[in-house]
């Protein structure tokens, strides 16, 4: 896939994902309505609003990092041609996937909705099933050693806490 491909590709599925399961879906649970916050403790909104900010940040790079070095997208029709194993990538395997939950568990926080938090558990659930049913095996099949010496290395979920430093880095 070209790079112009790519970038355009990933920024559809970036509309669709941030849109859809980061935005709507929220959204259809609380309609953005403070609820008390958790706890009585004031101070969860501002966790959950820097979970959310830190949640988006790491989606987007991990989606520019896909446009550029992997030409390709999230997508499952049109995946990387590369494997990615640098920027967030060094420190856990499913930074797209962890940062969406953390815009969702985010929300929840910030807007003290219990419905939002759960949404953002059946949400990790089936990111889970698909990272171990389809992904994982997509990924052995089309990058082979490369991508068991990756597994081997980096956790699934939960980050490391050095960077992984793969033999033969792309620069970005």
């Amino acid at each position: 896939m070209q790079r112009t491909q790519a970038i355009f590709g990933s920024t559809l599925f970036l509309i669709l994902v941030l849109g859809l399961v980061v935005i709507y879906f929220p959204y259809i649970f609380c309609h953005w309505r403070l609820a008390p916050p958790f706890f009585g403790f004031l101070p969860v909104r501002a966790i959950g609003l820097l979970i959310f900010g830190a949640g988006l940040y790491i989606l987007l790079d991990a989606y520019v990092r896909f446009a550029l070095q992997g030409l390709g997208t999230p997508a499952p029709v049109a995946p990387p041609s590369r494997l990615v194993v640098t920027g967030v990538y060094r420190y856990v395997r499913n930074p797209m996937y962890m940062a969406i939950l953390a815009a969702v568990w985010g929300q929840g926080l910030f807007f003290g909705n219990a419905q939002v938090i759960h949404y953002g558990l059946y949400l990790w659930a089936g990111f889970f099933a698909f990272v171990l049913c389809y992904e994982e095996p997509a990924l052995r099949r089309k990058f082979g050693a490369e991508y068991l010496k990756f597994c081997a290395e980096v956790p699934r979920w939960i980050p490391r806490l050095n960077p992984y430093s793969p033999p033969h880095m792309h620069s970005f």
